[in-house]
């Protein structure tokens, strides 16, 4: 009666392990020699690939931005250093929907306390939206000038026109060497 409890013992076991009986045994040392063998783990490569200058702000020498990384729809704005070189807005005039724009033109202005400047677009491509908030709330510019404070979102016609703009460092650069003057 004691070999039919434990044959019944060893079955229960088997039955316990399921999927894992057809998996066959090795010692310790067979088990350390196969997993030097294997290859060791490398995380899955991107299938996809995006150039850096897509997913950053883009500057110009008027110190207008434009930030792409909505390739349909890209926002423009003046920088941080150029609000802060206007003093308190307290008017903006916004481009209108619609309008196609070559690189340069000008789209708006900007009125502070200090000074007038107007907005110059930095690509060429076609106004999609404008910040409408900025129309009764033109100081969003000074607490927000690369946030909040966009001007326009604009479709760009031709992605080569980047190319010739500042990333942040050669931006940070330039302002540099103007304070320098």
């Amino acid at each position: 009666m004691s070999a039919a409890i434990a044959q019944s013992g060893v079955a229960a076991a088997r039955a316990l392990q399921g999927p894992a009986r057809g998996i066959a045994r090795c010692s310790r040392q067979q088990y350390l020699r196969l997993r030097a063998q294997q290859q060791p783990f490398r995380p899955a490569v991107r299938s996809f690939s995006a150039g850096a200058r897509v997913w950053e702000k883009r500057y110009t020498e008027d110190h207008e931005w434009i930030d792409t990384s909505d390739p349909e729809s890209a926002s423009i704005g003046i920088s941080t250093y150029a609000a802060k070189a206007l003093g308190d807005v307290v008017y903006v005039e916004l481009p209108t929907e619609g309008t196609e724009v070559n690189k340069g033109d000008a789209i708006g202005a900007v009125e502070s306390v200090k000074s007038a400047s107007d907005i110059m677009t930095p690509v060429s491509g076609t106004i999609l939206e404008v910040n409408s908030v900025l129309e009764d709330k033109p100081g969003t510019i000074n607490s927000s000038p690369e946030g909040d404070g966009w001007l326009a979102k604009i479709k760009i016609s031709s992605a080569q026109e980047l190319d010739a703009l500042m990333d942040a460092e050669g931006y940070r650069k330039f302002t540099e060497e103007t304070d320098k003057k």
